[in-house]
């Protein structure tokens, strides 16, 4: 798609249509941007590989992949306390 510059992947994908951004963690249920500003993380989406951007506060650029968001993201966890007492 193409998107004037400067304009936020929230807005970009707005503006091409998009209504589904996230699926919630409990229930799966829709979600989309809603205050635009990072506050609300509703607009969560996997980009470049990813998971979890809030893409109200992410610039366009080119070639960017951009996946819905589907529940939680992995969380992967290594070496916990390791180099800590």
């Amino acid at each position: 798609m193409t998107v004037p510059e400067g304009i936020n992947v929230a807005a970009a994908l707005l503006a091409g249509g998009a209504r589904d951004f996230r699926s919630s963690i409990v229930g799966q249920v829709s979600r989309a941007p809603y205050c635009m500003m990072g506050v609300c993380f509703e607009c969560l989406v996997e980009i470049d590989g990813i998971p979890a951007r809030q893409s109200c506060l992410i610039p366009v650029r080119d070639g960017m992949q951009i996946k819905r968001q589907l529940g939680a993201p992995e969380l992967k966890v290594t070496n916990i306390g390791e180099g800590h007492e």
